[in-house]
């Protein structure tokens, strides 16, 4: 029993990759609203610069779960075969071609048509890499992960974390950036994970083996989830009060509400892993 902190690499990889993917996405169409505001461009392309670092430590965290960089290389071995293989080979395809549209954006040497290109590529990339990330979990000896609840967790995380990134970004790049949208985006994202968290906690409770009840893998899920709905109602409000009132959100107010709503996920995250349950003599639920 526990509450999956144990598994603190994967719980940051996945974590910090899903909300890199849901801000190259938001952020990429902010930078192809500005059509032929080449200096504001740089600008955001200059801002673009932290979602490739956080990346770069989603990764990390990655090869330090797997011990050693050539584990890393090991893990490409089975592309096709093993969901694992796929994941890695997809996150570093994304992180490759993003990456490198990124650097040639900066140098100024990406005309505006390549570019929105290349950024269309890198969404659907990023979106094929958290599809993979889900399907790693969708182990049938595992009945806590093998459902739909993993999956919306995973793509919810997307919608919480990347727009708020996003509109960050932006705003230090100087861009006047209309986020209300975005932001609605974000607070039906929010519901969802309640209705979710409601739903999957009802469904633990049918879960069971021979020698072990998956509501006694995590004893204080339920209060672990309220204080991560209050921590992603915290930070999204950050982002959210100042729009309500029709005023731009300060750097600061985004930059806590981001974190918070980090923090907010890497619970729910750690929470996920803490329900790993393995099947034994018999499964019923």
């Amino acid at each position: 029993m526990g509450n999956g902190w144990h598994e603190w690499p994967l719980v940051l990889f996945t974590v910090l990759g899903q909300c890199v993917v849901g801000g190259v996405i938001i952020t990429g169409l902010g930078w192809c609203a500005l059509r032929d505001d080449e200096a504001a461009r740089q600008r955001v392309v200059r801002s673009m610069f932290f979602l490739w670092l956080v990346m770069g430590v989603a990764f990390l965290a990655s090869v330090i779960h797997l011990g050693s960089p050539l584990r890393a290389f090991n893990s490409l071995n089975r592309i096709g075969a093993s969901a694992l293989s796929n994941e890695i080979a997809s996150g570093s395809l994304f992180f490759a071609v993003g990456g490198i549209g990124w650097l040639i954006a900066f140098l100024g040497k990406m005309p505006a048509r390549p570019g929105q290109v290349w950024l269309a590529v890198t969404m659907v990339l990023g979106l094929l890499f958290v599809l993979a990330m889900t399907r790693v979990y969708q182990i049938d000896t595992v009945p806590t992960w093998h459902n739909g609840y993993t999956t919306s967790a995973f793509f919810l995380t997307v919608v919480l974390t990347g727009p708020l990134f996003a509109a960050l970004l932006l705003r230090v790049a100087r861009m006047p950036f209309n986020g209300k949208i975005f932001a609605a985006l974000s607070v039906l994202a929010l519901l969802a994970t309640v209705a979710v968290a409601i739903m999957q906690s009802v469904a633990l409770g049918e879960i069971h083996s021979s020698v072990q009840q998956a509501r006694a893998l995590v004893p204080d899920y339920a209060a672990w989830q309220v204080a991560r709905i209050l921590l992603l109602a915290a930070g999204l409000g950050c982002w959210i009060c100042p729009l309500v009132l029709r005023k731009q959100p300060r750097i600061a107010s985004l930059l806590v509400g981001l974190l918070l709503v980090l923090v907010g996920e890497l619970i729910g995250r750690g929470l996920f892993y803490g329900l790993h349950m393995t099947v034994g003599m018999a499964v019923a639920g």
